[in-house]
């Protein structure tokens, strides 16, 4: 699909899992199936906002994410929506073994809002910095895994998750990010979304780096390169059409993420281009290590992940495209 872009630079940055709780507060005025778990933190994941609307339908589970899971798992199956919210590294690490065995097991609709993924949870550093959830998430059989770029794209992910079969990993971040997507944006389960087209090099992005990749495409365009900037906001299942088709045009690709370059949209992309599109891939994210303590802004930078880097990434591929 394709929805040409550009930020919209000036507006308030808004977090996405902002977004995640005014949209799940909607979702419980329309749907009355629709319940919400969380782990004590219900404050940090906005499912206050639901908590505050619907007192009835939402359960504090404590700080027992496994027993979290295992609850929704039984809401699910008595045909409810269960949305089950705590950091992405709880949920996807200290509740692997429920999320795996009692939800997608099973195929049961359990919803997971996955918040302060990524080294963008800034100071509280890397014991709580979850830069492999993607990956953990993304090799479970039957769960489909959401990568949301903004607030817009974040709104209608949720929307999407709560009429999607089976279990959903929606990964959100604590920091707030730029506008990318207008009022009509139609968000599709298993699409990714060419934002800017190219014909030089290939920007495969989600989350905070779409708007990384968009201001780098700026950046490369100064320099006479055009670059095409894919949100592939789809992690599981994955739009190799899409990918490999990009990738196809312009014969050299980067990825660009806020997680660990094992497993997650690097691996994703270099299985898919091994198999149906070899092209020089570079991976920009982290590489095999974990995060540390500091500001958002600081971290982005001293791990390589913005804008400056993205680009230096699109010209190593294509120069190695070039030969």
């Amino acid at each position: 699909m394709k929805y040409p872009t550009k930020l919209q630079e000036g507006v308030r940055k808004v977090a996405t899992r902002e977004a995640y709780g005014e949209a799940l507060a909607e979702l419980g005025r329309e749907n009355p199936a629709v319940v919400a778990l969380d782990a004590d933190l219900s404050k940090s994941t906005k499912t206050s906002v639901f908590g505050q609307a619907f007192p009835e339908r939402f359960f504090n589970m404590g700080i027992a994410e496994a027993d979290m899971m295992a609850t929704a798992a039984g809401l699910a199956a008595a045909g409810k929506i269960p949305f089950a919210s705590t950091f992405a590294v709880f949920a996807a690490g200290r509740a692997f073994d429920q999320v795996r065995n009692s939800i997608c097991y099973p195929r049961l609709g359990v919803k997971i809002g996955a918040s302060h993924a990524g080294i963008t949870v800034g100071e509280d550093g890397g014991s709580h910095q979850s830069v492999e959830d993607i990956a953990l998430m993304r090799v479970l059989p039957n769960m489909t895994v959401l990568v949301p770029a903004d607030a817009v794209e974040t709104r209608a992910a949720v929307r999407a998750a709560a009429t999607t079969p089976g279990p959903v990993y929606i990964r959100l971040g604590r920091a707030g990010v730029p506008t990318i997507f207008g009022p009509d944006y139609e968000f599709r389960v298993g699409e990714a979304v060419i934002l800017r087209e190219g014909r030089d090099v290939s920007l495969f992005a989600c989350g905070v780096m779409v708007a990384e990749a968009l201001r780098a495409a700026e950046e490369l365009a100064a320099d006479g390169l055009e670059a095409e900037v894919i949100n592939v906001s789809t992690l599981k299942p994955f739009d190799w059409r899409t990918v490999s088709g990009s990738a196809a045009r312009t014969g050299a690709a980067v990825t660009a993420e806020e997680h660990s370059i094992i497993g997650g949209l690097g691996g994703a992309v270099a299985e898919c281009l091994g198999e149906h599109r070899p092209v020089p891939l570079v991976r920009v994210g982290l590489r095999d290590t974990f995060g540390e303590s500091g500001t958002p802004e600081e971290l982005m930078k001293a791990y390589g992940l913005t804008s400056a880097d993205v680009a230096r990434a699109a010209r190593e591929a294509i120069q190695r495209k070039r030969g």
